[in-house]
């Protein structure tokens, strides 16, 4: 039976303070690196190995596979980054604390951009000092300047079938360490998560998410590690 496993990179910067992080680079916090240590000890503990690794563009996500796979011994493992795997991008709403967002434009106006499945926020402004269109690590890719869970999908499940779903097929072992949103869009896929529940779902930071699965990738078990 294929071995996947997927985790949420530790808390960030702007997770600590409240602030919409989206595409923008932050790093994770003291606690966030500790949390990614934690789940490189916890998978070694219970046994888990990998042969291929995938994750973002985005250092929060990258440092945290590296810090787990540097508890487990395994640094020397593939890692595969790809955009696709990024965050939903926030567009305007990037880097605005939530809570002050929320007093500005209400929170139920909030609460729509944050989790409805298909309305996304404002896009980003031309001329933001948000804007990646300079960053060389996106050339050649057609920044989003704003992202509704949908559109996150929509980036997120070609790339699973085109890169990762084989690997597993092939017996290969992975760890996906990336975030909350395009994390939500692998859970959807694998658990058949309805449109109007999936964003409610709330997946926590440095917490390694098992997903036992039969030979056609269909999945037979969902579990936080820490919870078995």
């Amino acid at each position: 039976m294929p071995t996947l496993v997927l985790i949420r990179h530790g808390q960030s910067s702007w997770n600590l303070e409240n602030r919409f992080t989206g595409w923008w680079d932050v790093d994770v916090t003291e606690k966030g690196a500790e949390e990614a240590r934690a789940a490189g000890r916890l998978m070694a503990e219970k046994g888990l190995d990998f042969d291929l690794t995938f994750t973002s563009l985005q250092s929060r996500a990258i440092k945290t596979l590296n810090l787990a796979l540097e508890e487990m011994g395994r640094l020397w493992l593939p890692v595969e980054k790809d955009w696709r795997l990024n965050e939903r991008h926030y567009g305007g709403l990037t880097g605005l604390n939530k809570a002050e967002t929320a007093a500005k434009h209400g929170d139920e106006q909030v609460h729509i951009w944050r989790r409805s499945f298909d309305i996304p926020p404002p896009p980003l402004e031309p001329g933001s000092p948000f804007d990646l269109s300079q960053d060389r690590r996106y050339a050649g890719i057609a920044i989003p300047a704003t992202e509704s869970l949908k559109d996150t999908i929509a980036r997120v499940l070609p790339y699973w079938d085109g890169r990762i779903a084989p690997a597993l097929k092939a017996g290969q072992r992975v760890l996906i360490s990336a975030h909350g949103n395009s994390l939500r869009a692998l859970v959807k896929h694998l658990s058949n998560i309805p449109d109007d529940e999936i964003t409610s779902l709330e997946i926590p930071t440095g917490q390694p998410i098992v997903y036992e699965l039969d030979n056609a990738l269909n999945a037979t078990d969902r579990y936080y590690l820490s919870e078995r």
